[in-house]
């Protein structure tokens, strides 16, 4: 329910304050993550489902309902700007990689790191999490505290660099969540990162 919530907040933002000259309506946004989801719209004059990105449907008195229709980038932007302006902004997400059995970054990750605590820099102040992830070729035990050294690593690294931030949560999810599915003991260069997201 919350990552519903989530997803559909400035959709319900945008209905709670915008009104227009042809009637209120309601239009499905695109999510963070690039997803747009469903949702059903339901009042005395039946239900509405919208499943594709900005399409809307008119809402209001007994009779005035219509089916499913295109709205265009520049109808969103007129009629919805207000709350368009009033959303925070969204989330960002960052990966850093590391060498085998290590805290050490790999090269590439050596390249793009001050690139991506840049990007934070300029957010301004923010909650961050870090989140540190292995693959599977350890133990279990072993890779939930790897995961955690890394994590504290690049958690260090933000403090050097006087990067301000609201809140700080540093913790391992080990091969817990791994992003690329292996069998245990598989050396997989991609599991072996931290997550860092920045709200």
């Amino acid at each position: 329910m919350r990552k519903f919530c989530r997803r559909f907040a400035l959709l319900c933002l945008a209905l709670v304050i915008s009104g227009c000259a042809t009637g209120n309506y309601v239009v499905l946004l695109e999510s963070p993550d690039g997803t747009t989801g469903s949702v059903v719209i339901e009042d005395a004059n039946g239900q509405t489902r919208l499943d594709r990105k900005n399409q809307g449907t008119n809402i209001g008195p007994s009779g005035t309902r219509s089916g499913p229709f295109e709205v265009t980038e520049a109808r969103i932007s007129r009629d919805f700007a207000a709350a368009l302006a009033a959303q925070p902004p969204l989330p960002q997400r960052f990966q850093l990689h590391f060498k085998i059995g290590s805290a050490d970054l790999t090269e590439e990750s050596e390249r793009t790191i001050d690139d991506v605590f840049e990007a934070i820099r300029l957010r301004g102040p923010s909650a961050v999490s870090v989140i540190g992830h292995t693959d599977t070729l350890s133990g279990a035990r072993w890779n939930e505290q790897l995961g955690l050294i890394r994590a504290k690593a690049v958690a260090e690294l933000l403090r050097q660099r006087n990067i301000e931030v609201i809140d700080l949560r540093i913790e391992s999810h080990g091969e817990r969540n791994l992003l690329i599915k292996t069998a245990d003991g598989v050396s997989e260069p991609r599991n072996r990162r931290v997550e860092i997201s920045v709200r």
